[in-house]
């Protein structure tokens, strides 16, 4: 192993602070660990001072002698920094976390845009004060002395009056009582685990209020900038809203563009999802490289000299990130910006870039910024999407050499689709227990329309041209219905696919010794890559053996609905008052019957009069 000076000179230098500092945020994760904290502190103090002696004396003593040492004690302070900072980021690890406080009231402060479903406004926020009294709530002045010191986040659920409905902003403060619960852990076999969602975003607990409960305090402390953020995009959204009539149509723009989650219908989702396409719903790296691609086009004659090439730099940073600012800083358009900006200015600087060390020095940023995002689905999505296009797309495209221009084109757009999947298949697979069949198709037929959506969109917020309206929303219904037309074409995917953490581990594993020994032409490496899929899909053969002779009932607990499910086989006798198109049963019913792997449901009305009666 080499000097810390020689390893800050090599190109992928944050590739190996990457990797140790995100095993220690994996690593040391659950609350569990935090009484570990001080430990830790003292030994990560013992191996800073041990590097800073160690290179000091490097040449004095000949330490190059003793090969790896000066590395295995990095990559021992890295792990143990990753370690270290997810525990701190932790809630528990604060002495004033709310929870620990004997308090009445708590004041808080909205950390995000609140979302209205229906007549309930949903937010998370942080606590910044607590207080045991019970302050004047009539009173627009509150005596800030009854108020101490808190923190934590919490989820917050209000319930609005129909006749006088209250609308929330980012960043303002209210007064609520403190009735906080525990977030539950799912209560049926398969259902989404909100707890485990919302842990990952530091929030344990939620409290569910009425409106009149609230106090707003007429004040608004969030971050300046993304208020005005927030505002901004607000302001692009209604100009969607005026010039889009039809309601699909329009959340697609405001998604796609902005970053505005609007409400698409269940079927559009569905379309999207079974196309693999849903990641054009998501603003994200795609999004930021379109605007970088047609940016650096354009701009292409200032590259012809150093200054002029440094000018051509700081108005396309200046440009991706406005439009950063359009989407309301988005996170997932955040981590575009951030690694496009990092490529763009080792560009600028360097002669060579090394992609994937741009790649680990954005991860690295985020990552000190906010560990528990190695949880987020969509940064490891993004990243290993991203990864797939650096090292597979040129692989890829070298197995064939059309001549013809356009079909090169055409060549070139399935091999980055091919890429992208396959680097993302695992996880895509774990996460939303589906696989599209046609995802090539449907990429290749979505490339050129949301590309044009994208910039026609775009010219209509930055030059006010509302004639492009009629267009804009063309081509958006174009593509939805071209998409609905792939979607619904035999055999479109596999779904109902229910994979373990260890079948994911293996399948990773798998996959990434299988590519290595088709780059690299390795036969034992594809032996043992061949191996493990052969393992893997003989145990889910077992697995699905084991589904056929199955006899197991399950009873579902839903809060204003009823279901018990027979199962023998692969089918399932369904007593509940329920049907396949109610949202419980899609999202807390569906999923457990689905990992027994039924494909055949029986609904029945009523319960018979046992409820431990087996027909079978």
């Amino acid at each position: 192993m080499d000097s810390l000076k020689d390893i800050v000179k090599t190109d992928m230098v944050f590739v190996r602070i990457l990797i140790p500092f995100a095993l220690g945020i994996l690593s040391f994760y659950s609350r569990e660990t935090h009484f570990l904290f001080y430990y830790l502190l003292i030994l990560n103090l013992c191996l800073f001072t041990s590097l800073i002696i160690i290179n000091i004396s490097y040449n004095k003593r000949n330490i190059h002698r003793h090969i790896g040492i000066n590395g295995v004690i990095l990559h021992c302070f890295l792990f143990v920094s990753g370690s270290l900072s997810s525990i701190l980021y932790n809630n528990h690890t604060n002495t004033d976390y709310y929870i620990l406080k004997d308090s009445k009231y708590l004041k808080i402060r909205i950390t995000e845009e609140p979302k209205k479903k229906q007549n309930i406004i949903l937010f998370s926020a942080i606590v910044t004060k607590s207080t045991p009294q019970k302050p004047s709530l009539t009173s627009k002045k509150h005596d800030i002395r009854l108020f101490y010191r808190a923190s934590g986040k919490i989820r917050v659920s209000i319930l609005v009056n129909d006749t006088n409905p209250i609308t929330l902003k980012y960043g303002e403060e209210l007064i609520i009582h403190s009735r906080f619960t525990e977030i539950p852990a799912p209560l049926n076999p398969a259902e989404f685990d909100f707890k485990a969602w919302l842990a990952t975003q530091n929030i344990y607990h939620q409290i569910f209020l009425k409106q009149h409960e609230l106090v707003r305090l007429n004040t608004n402390t969030g971050n300046k900038l993304i208020r005005f953020a927030l505002e901004l995009r607000t302001k692009q959204v209604a100009v969607y809203r005026k010039l889009i009539k039809n309601d699909d149509a329009f959340a697609v723009a405001s998604t796609l563009i902005l970053g505005y989650r609007a409400d698409l219908s269940p079927q559009m989702l569905d379309i999207y999802s079974k196309t693999g396409t849903i990641h054009a719903l998501s603003v994200s790296g795609m999004h930021v490289g379109l605007i970088y691609l047609v940016l650096n086009w354009l701009l292409y004659f200032l590259d012809k000299k150093k200054p002029t090439r440094l000018i051509k730099t700081i108005l396309i940073l200046s440009l991706i990130w406005f439009y950063t600012l359009l989407t309301g800083f988005s996170p997932s358009v955040l981590r575009a910006a951030i690694m496009i900006s990092a490529y763009i200015l080792a560009k600028l600087f360097t002669r060579t870039t090394n992609s994937y060390n741009i790649i680990a020095f954005a991860a690295f940023c985020l990552l000190v910024y906010n560990p528990f995002l190695i949880w987020d689905v969509g940064f490891q999505l993004t990243f290993l999407a991203v990864l797939g296009l650096i090292y597979l797309q040129p692989k890829i495209e070298c197995w064939f050499h059309p001549k013809n221009s356009w079909i090169n084109k055409i060549w070139s757009t399935i091999a980055m689709s091919l890429a992208a999947q396959l680097a993302t298949y695992p996880f895509s697979v774990y996460y939303f227990h589906m696989f599209p069949l046609y995802f090539l198709l449907s990429n290749l037929f979505i490339t050129l329309p949301t590309a044009l959506i994208m910039y026609i969109g775009l010219i209509i917020l930055l030059f006010k041209l509302d004639s492009l309206g009629p267009l804009f929303e063309w081509l958006i219904t174009f593509t939805n219905l071209g998409l609905d037309r792939i979607a619904k074409l035999p055999f479109s995917g596999i779904s109902a696919i229910w994979i373990s953490k260890m079948e994911l581990t293996v399948l990773c594993i798998a996959l990434m010794l299988f590519i290595m020994a088709i780059s690299e032409a390795k036969k034992q490496t594809l032996i043992i890559a061949v191996t493990l899929f052969v393992g893997l899909q003989s145990f889910m053969t077992y697995d699905k053996l084991l589904a056929f002779h199955q006899k197991s009932t399950i009873r579902f607990t839903l809060k204003k609905n009823y279901a018990v499910a027979l199962i023998h086989s692969h089918k399932a006798i369904l007593f509940t008052d329920l049907n396949s198109e109610s949202k419980a049963f899609k999202y807390f019913v569906k999923p457990a019957l689905d990992q027994h792997k039924v494909t055949q449901i029986q609904f029945r009305e009523a319960i018979a009069s046992s409820p431990s009666l087996n027909p079978y």
